[in-house]
C-alpha cells in the first residue's frame, strides 16, 4: 500500500494530537484514567485491580510500586521522598505487607502492541507501514520519547541510585522496568491511531483502547495483579526551539510533588548548577572539572562574553571575520570566529555571530569554511549574507 498525500496529511494531523497529549501539563483526569486501566486489564484478559493508588510523580510512583512488591519500609535515614511515598500509600488505605502481585506490563502493554503491530503491517504492507510510521510517528517519538521521556527515565534512575542506596534503591529501580509510560506512549500510539483510521475494518486500536485512554489522561503507571499505581502528569514542561528540555532558571520538567529535571538544551544538569547559572563568574567556569557542565556554563554565560572576560588571544582577522583562542583547563581550547553579518538590521546596526570551530583552526576563513563542510581552498562564497 502506498499512502496518498491526503492520507499522509491526515496521519500528520493525528500525530499532532497525540504529541499534544504526550506533552500535556494539565492535572490528570483520574476517573477517566482509572476507567482506562480497567479497560486495559479487561482487554488483556485480566481481572481489574482491587485498588488504584495515585502519586505526584514517576519517582513517587516507582517507590510505591517497590513498596507494593515487598521493599522494606523506609527507615530513619531514608530520603524524604521515599518516606512520603510510604506515608501516602498508608493514607490511601494500604497496609504494610499487602502486595500488588506480579507485574502485568507484558500482558497489558507489550502483547497488545505486538498484536496491533502485526495486524497493521498485514493491512498496510511493509512499505505502507514504514511510510505511515514516518508520517505519524517520527516527530512524536523524537520530541516526546527521546527528548523528554528518555531524559526523565535516565535521570530518575540516577537520582534513585544517588538518594537511595542498597536494597531499597535496587527495588525502586527494578520497578522502573515495569512502568507503562502513560502520556508518553502517545509517541507510538499516534501511528496505530492513524493506521486505524486508514483501515477501520481491521480494528487496530481495539486492543489498545485502554492504553490510549490512560495516555490521554495520566502519566506513568504500574499495572499489578491486585493493585495499580498511577501518577500525575508534569505540571511544567519547558523546551527550546528544537524540542529539547531547556530552562535557564528552575526545573525544565516539574511534577506536582516537586520532583523535577533541570536541563540546559536537552542535557540534564544538577539542580544546584541551575541555581548557580545566573551568578556565574569566569573563575567558577574555569575551575569546573566536568567538561559537559562547563559547556552548559559557557553557553549560559555567553561564549563572546567569556572570551572577552577571560582574556582570549586574537589569532588574526581576514575578510570573513576574526579568530579568537582561549585555553580551557582539562578540555580542548575554545576557538571561535567572530563574524559580522553583512546584512544590516532594520536599525542600521550589524549583528555579530560567534562560531565555535576546531582547535586546529588557524584562520577565520578556514573556520567559516569548516562550518559549511568545506576546506579553506574550497570556500568561495558568491554572495555574503
Amino acid at each position: 500500500m502506498r499512502l496518498t498525500h491526503a492520507e499522509e496529511a491526515m496521519a500528520a494531523a493525528v500525530e499532532d494530537q497525540w504529541l499534544a497529549a504526550a506533552l500535556e501539563t494539565e492535572a490528570a483526569d483520574r476517573a477517566a484514567a482509572e476507567d482506562g486501566v480497567r479497560q486495559a486489564y479487561r482487554l488483556a484478559g485480566a481481572e481489574a485491580p482491587d485498588r488504584m493508588y495515585w502519586f505526584g510523580s514517576p519517582r513517587a510512583g516507582a517507590a510505591a510500586a517497590a513498596l507494593l512488591t515487598g521493599a522494606d519500609v523506609p527507615g530513619p535515614d531514608a530520603p524524604r521522598w521515599f518516606a512520603e511515598a510510604h506515608d501516602e500509600l498508608r493514607r490511601q488505605g494500604w497496609v504494610p505487607g499487602e502486595r500488588a502481585g506480579a507485574s502485568l506490563r507484558r500482558r497489558v502493554r507489550t502483547e497488545p502492541w505486538a498484536t496491533a503491530r502485526n495486524a497493521a503491517a498485514a493491512e498496510l504492507g511493509a512499505d505502507g507501514w514504514a511510510q505511515l510510521g514516518s508520517a505519524a510517528g517520527r516527530r512524536a517519538w523524537a520530541l516526546a520519547m527521546e527528548l523528554v521521556a528518555g531524559r526523565l527515565r535516565t535521570r530518575l534512575g540516577e537520582d534513585v541510585v544517588a538518594d537511595l542506596p542498597g536494597e531499597a534503591g535496587r527495588a525502586v529501580r527494578s520497578r522502573m522496568l515495569d512502568a507503562v509510560y502513560g502520556q508518553f506512549d502517545g509517541a507510538w500510539l499516534s501511528t496505530f491511531d492513524a493506521a486505524d483510521r486508514l483501515c477501520p475494518q481491521a480494528g487496530l486500536m481495539t486492543g489498545l483502547a485502554g492504553l490510549a485512554a490512560v495516555a490521554r489522561t495520566a502519566g506513568w503507571w504500574w499495572p499489578g495483579e491486585r493493585a495499580a499505581v498511577l501518577t500525575e502528569r508534569p505540571r511544567l514542561v519547558t523546551r527550546d526551539n528544537v524540542g529539547r528540555l531547556h530552562r535557564g532558571e528552575g526545573a525544565a520538567l516539574e511534577y506536582p510533588d516537586g520532583y523535577g529535571l533541570w536541563a540546559w538544551r536537552g542535557m540534564p544538569i544538577p539542580a544546584q548548577l541551575a541555581t548557580e547559572l545566573p551568578t556565574l563568574t569566569v573563575e567558577r567556569i574555569r575551575t569546573e572539572e566536568n567538561a559537559e557542565i562547563r559547556r552548559v556554563m559557557l553557553e549560559h554565560y555567553g561564549y563572546d562574553r567569556y572570551l572577552r572576560d577571560a582574556g582570549a588571544r586574537k589569532l588574526g582577522s581576514d575578510a570573513t571575520g576574526t579568530l579568537w583562542f582561549l585555553d580551557l583547563p582539562g578540555d580542548e581550547p575554545l576557538v571561535m570566529v567572530e563574524v559580522v553579518n553583512a546584512t544590516p538590521e532594520p536599525d542600521g546596526t550589524s549583528r555579530i555571530y560567534w562560531l565555535r570551530v576546531p582547535p586546529s583552526t588557524r584562520t577565520a576563513r578556514e573556520g567559516v569554511a569548516w562550518t559549511f563542510g568545506l576546506t579553506e581552498a574550497e570556500y568561495h562564497p558568491l554572495v555574503q549574507t
